[in-house]
């Protein structure tokens, strides 16, 4: 049976103390989609810092047009004020029993920032999902969107029907510019840089799990769950 089919029944317990889990990981891992899963599974919310910001931005909210001046002056939005959006969303009644934070914090100040600010009685679990880079550089530059509709396809796991037509609009394929060799690896780089003291900190700090994403999305969400459900028997 696939483990899809189970855990929330298994998991129920976690519900009683507040869990946030943090899935760190390079691009092309599975962060997202691992989160996808876990949202259901726990039924807690999937937090990203990147749709939080274009949410508050589109709401014209107060936090949202500080961070547009930031942009609009070509400069990085400041980790407060990202965070500050971030603790706004989760202090919300969805978020009572956790959240899970997909790929932030992204450097040791975000991590120190974040767990800084913290109640006592949240706990967290950091999930480093690991894959080789030539393992991430064939996957992610195997990746094609359509030009006209944007569906996405993969030249190895989901193919058109015809080499380089779109089977729903039939317009050509293109590979985004992010999704080419060269830039891929210079994102590698920038991630491996700013990721390893983070994974440092975590694995010293706080609760800690490598996961090898070089296995089906089922065997990786099998072995997150059975090292939650460990967590909270020790807890318990």
């Amino acid at each position: 049976m696939s483990v899809l089919a189970t855990p929330t029944i298994e998991l129920k317990e976690l519900k009683k103390q507040t869990l946030v889990v943090i899935l760190l990981g390079p691009p092309g891992a599975g962060k997202g989609t691992q989160a996808k899963i876990l949202q259901k599974t726990l039924d807690v919310p999937h937090i990203s810092t990147g749709d939080l910001l274009r949410s508050n931005i589109k709401e014209d909210t107060s936090l949202g047009s500080k961070a547009k001046e930031f942009m609009d002056a070509g400069k990085l939005v400041p980790d407060d004020l990202i965070l500050d959006m971030l603790f706004s969303r989760v202090t919300k009644k969805d978020c009572t029993h956790g959240y899970i934070l997909d790929g932030f914090p992204r450097t040791l100040d975000q991590a120190k920032a974040y767990h800084a600010r913290l109640n006592e009685e949240t706990k967290t679990v950091a999930l480093n999902l690991e894959l080789h880079d030539q393992v991430i550089i064939k996957r992610l530059s195997s990746r094609m969107v359509c030009s006209g509709c944007s569906a996405p396809f993969h030249r190895q796991y989901s193919p058109s029907k015809k080499e380089g037509v779109c089977d729903h609009c039939h317009s050509p394929l293109i590979q985004r510019s992010d999704d080419k060799e060269e830039v891929i690896k210079k994102r590698l780089t920038v991630y491996h840089t700013q990721t390893a003291p983070l994974i440092t900190y975590y694995s010293k700090n706080q609760r800690f799990k490598g996961v090898s994403c070089d296995q089906s999305i089922d065997q990786v969400l099998e072995e997150i769950l059975e090292y939650l459900k460990s967590l909270y028997s020790k807890d318990s």
